[in-house]
């Protein structure tokens, strides 16, 4: 990209829009005399009382601007009956939709707040009837260019506003918004279009939700809910000219020799075997978020949308579960497995509040050949909006390192495969890869690497014989013993012996040493596990969770699957 030549073509686009639509965006100011800029308008929903029937204004019932708050019980304005949200039904309007050629039914929304720009100082205000005006004579207008008119795709999202009359992409815009960017999108050429999309699924949208609380007592844009296609009751319709301005313009473009595949990972037939050093993966975790359904309203704009047939994610509509995402997610690790280097790392950052589906991501690493050496938690400071309000959401996501094992050692476990020297040379190759200390909170005590429990290692050198074909040549009795006899051992775990002498020096010079955790594989043993973790104080389940998938080595077949919550 031409970043000055881009710049110059969005300039141009931007002015000939304005040029074109910028009365759209024009109010009379407070004095009655003065033209302003609106920056976004606050429209809110309107619900019928039970009581006297008449309508009530969502915004002007139940928002107490003065405490700064949405109140869950308020009185009707007109007829003092106390009531909720949930009391009430919504009010409803029926129009003619010359886009897709019938009479559609829609639950009604007014414009409660205008906030615009006069004389280079931002101002509020209640829409007069010259706004109202304005609004009705754009909904009465027919649009000039092309906008996307589909139906929206069979999904859990994209069908969940079907109950209010929002059935098609382009019933997520207002009017005003869908005009200007029908204009931009005319105007645009193929890069243009690129940075068009930046907005296309999000603040352009009736997704858009205008928050009003302690922190913010006048109010501010809160950008649409993560993850899903929520329509708020309180929607904030943005100035598209300011958004592609600071989106597409202001934001800035560089060039970083960055290459960029849309393919799928499952088949990275671009990328050549063994020519990788690292990989960092960030999956779908599981049926966390349907993606193709969140991505169908932009690319509804390009016309073309994306293959779900090998997407990786459980969805009952698409016929995916656990099995199937498993499945899906082997595949993806084997091409990861081929084009990476022998002896490399690849990273794998996840996040579900199933056990189960963690255990899958686990397995279809193993099944392809991968050993997972270290599970580490990260901190993210600003979770998803699942993690922050749901009690069962992961506020931290999981962190898997895992690596390929070597050519050299893959060549000599050909030839030992059957001797026990063979399980020694597993071993010593596998605990070069396991970090020799973890630091707990502070980074002043060190906690125990549980991947070098006695019990993990046994379960990992078995799936390597298995995955290989080869039958395992020790017990796990056998396999203590023969550890015992070769290796160091510290606090649980076992070393080699240059990673002894380092675990030591480090040992004595922090401060102190964290109990050994469990390794969780059955109910007693989870149990057991949340007793100790539970030992020095309480704590919260959000706060308990993604330490205990962490520590899930492997449920046991025996065993009845459960998860923290039982």
């Amino acid at each position: 990209v031409d970043v000055q030549a881009f710049e110059r073509e969005a300039k141009r686009i931007l002015k000939e829009v304005e040029t074109e639509c910028g009365w759209m965006y024009e109010t009379l100011h407070t004095d009655g005399k003065t033209k302003g800029k609106i920056n976004y308008t606050v429209w809110s929903d309107v619900f019928v009382c039970p009581e006297c029937t008449r309508d009530v204004i969502f915004w002007e019932a139940a928002v107490d601007k003065k405490a700064a708050c949405v109140r869950d019980e308020f009185p009707c304005p007109h007829c003092g009956a106390m009531l909720t949200k949930r009391r009430m039904d919504r009010a409803w309007v029926s129009k003619y939709d010359i886009a897709i050629k019938q009479t559609v039914r829609q639950t009604k929304q007014v414009p409660v707040l205008i906030n615009y720009t006069v004389g280079g100082r931002r101002a509020e205000k209640v829409p007069d009837r010259g706004d109202l005006a304005l609004i009705m004579k754009i909904e009465n207008s027919d649009l000039a260019y092309w906008f996307p008119a589909d139906r929206m795709m069979e999904g859990g999202e994209t069908r969940r506003n079907d109950p209010f009359g929002i059935t098609h992409v382009h019933h997520f815009y207002t009017k005003r918004n869908l005009w200007i960017l029908s204009a931009l999108w005319k105007r645009a050429t193929r890069k243009a279009k690129f940075g068009i999309t930046n907005i296309l699924s999000r603040n352009a949208t009736r997704l858009n939700r205008f928050i009003i609380n302690k922190h913010n007592p006048t109010g501010r844009i809160n950008g649409p809910m993560t993850g899903t296609l929520y329509v708020p009751s309180e929607q904030v319709e943005q100035s598209i000219l300011q958004l592609f301005d600071d989106k597409v313009i202001r934001h800035g473009w560089q060039c970083c020799g960055n290459l960029v595949s849309t393919a799928s990972f499952s088949d990275l037939r671009q990328v050549s075997s063994m020519s990788c050093d690292y990989l960092f993966i960030d999956p779908p975790f599981g049926a966390n978020i349907n993606y193709s359904e969140l991505n169908s309203l932009w690319e509804s704009w390009l016309g073309v949308l994306t293959n779900i047939k090998p997407e990786a994610i459980e969805n009952d509509i698409q016929g995916k579960d656990l099995n199937e995402y498993r499945q899906l997610m082997i595949s993806c690790f084997k091409e990861a497995y081929r084009v990476l280097k022998p002896g490399r790392w690849m990273t794998v950052e996840f996040s579900n509040t199933k056990a189960s589906v963690w255990n899958s991501i686990q397995t279809a690493l193993a099944d392809v050949g991968f050993i997972v050496s270290n599970v580490s938690a990260l901190d993210k400071q600003h979770g998803g909006i699942r993690a922050m309000f749901y009690t069962t959401a992961v506020k931290q996501d999981l962190v898997i390192s895992a690596y390929k094992p070597n050519g050299g050692f893959e060549d000599r476990f050909q030839k030992e495969a059957t001797t026990q020297e063979g399980v020694w040379d597993f071993i010593r190759t596998h605990l070069k890869y396991l970090p020799v200390v973890k630091h707990g909170a502070g980074a002043t005590h060190l906690i125990a690497v549980t991947e070098r429990d006695p019990r993990i290692l046994y379960d990992q050198m078995v799936a390597y014989y298995v995955r290989k074909g080869f039958p395992v040549p020790l017990n796990s009795a056998e396999f203590q013993e023969g550890l015992s006899q070769r290796f160091s051992y510290r606090d649980g775990m076992y070393f080699l012996p240059d990673q002894v002498a380092e675990y030591d020096k480090k040992k004595m010079t922090a401060g102190g040493m964290e109990q050994m955790s469990l390794f969780v594989s059955d109910e007693s043993t989870a149990i057991a596990w949340l007793r100790q973790f539970l030992k020095d104080k309480p704590q919260t389940f959000q706060d308990i969770h993604p330490h205990f998938i962490k520590e899930l080595g492997g449920w046991q077949k025996y065993e009845k699957p459960l998860e923290l919550s039982e």
